[in-house]
């Protein structure tokens, strides 16, 4: 029996995605290595396995460098519409800032002092996102004020405790704790992971905020820099540096940069060989010469740490 056209549905097991010339592959496979406590996403033999949800239907897929300037995506947990496979690129494409064209960003750093090294070393390297807005604002706050890796260890805590998976190959892939989940949690479930309790207040404030509707990735999508901001720093616990990391993780504004990050004055004191780290304001001064690419030279100054 033949179906109209317009019924067919076509279902895939794997595709290509192409990447720009400045593109590595291997320096965002640096960045996904992070931590062997993520649980989001696994990385072994250069590919990267990860779980997402697409229209309420779970995705495991397998993706790593094809050699031909291109990603290959392999679906394992079954297979996928045409729909699908389109939302599914453009999650991939956001999670690796695919779209963004850096050639004005390498013109303007390789002009510069203090990037024109960083630029030709990690060529190619690129903003790896958090598409999730809720997960952006949960892990900036919390990462604050504590060191990365036991940051990585209150993650983990949270997404096995709270997060959905499914497991393949007795293998465990988890997806972030959804916001209305979080919205019940208290004191009571958080602190046993060692959550602070400002912690614990503001991931509850944030999922709530979500719940409710008063924030929302589609509510901000769009919206100047100020405006966004304004919207996020309503929430109690989101201050300058969270909503500022948020939007640069999660809508690539190029001007949303943690200008407070210590991070970043590291980077520009070891880099200028300073005794001592430089004021916000030196800080200001410098970020002037990246106007537009504000983002970019953060990654960059991180990255030389």
């Amino acid at each position: 029996m033949f179906l109209p056209s317009n019924l067919i549905v076509l279902y895939m097991l794997t595709f290509k995605i192409p990447t720009p010339k400045e593109f590595s592959f291997d320096r965002c496979f640096e960045f996904l290595l992070r931590s062997p406590k993520e649980l989001l996403h696994q990385c072994a033999d250069n590919k990267v396995i990860k779980l997402v949800r697409i229209n309420g239907k779970d995705i495991l897929f397998e993706m790593f460098w094809a050699g031909d300037q291109s990603l290959q995506v392999d679906i394992l947990n079954g297979s996928i519409t045409k729909a699908e496979k389109t939302e599914l690129q453009l999650f991939i494409e956001e999670w690796f800032d695919l779209i963004t064209d850096l050639k004005p960003f390498y013109t303007l750093a390789r002009k510069d002092s203090l990037l024109k090294d960083l630029v030709q070393k990690f060529h190619g390297y690129r903003i790896i996102g958090q598409p999730d807005l809720f997960e952006s604002l949960v892990w900036a706050v919390l990462g604050q004020q504590i060191n990365l890796q036991f940051a990585y260890t209150l993650k983990q805590r949270f997404v096995e405790t709270f997060g959905e998976k499914i497991t393949f190959k007795n293998q465990p892939y988890y997806l972030f704790p959804q916001p209305e989940v979080v919205s019940h949690l208290t004191d009571e479930h958080l602190l046993p992971l060692q959550f602070s309790r400002q912690k614990s207040k503001y991931t509850a404030l944030i999922a709530q905020a979500f719940v409710n509707g008063e924030i929302s990735k589609q509510k901000l999508a769009g919206l100047p820099l100020a405006e966004a901001k304004e919207m996020l720093m309503k929430i109690k616990g989101v201050g300058n540096w969270t909503a500022n990391y948020a939007l640069m993780k999660t809508f690539r504004y190029p001007d949303a940069f943690p200008l407070e990050d210590a991070g970043v004055h590291n980077a520009i004191k070891n880099l200028k060989k300073l005794k001592a780290k430089p004021t916000l304001d030196q800080v200001r001064r410098q970020f002037k010469k990246y106007k537009g690419w504000e983002a970019y030279a953060t990654l960059y100054l991180w990255k030389s740490l």
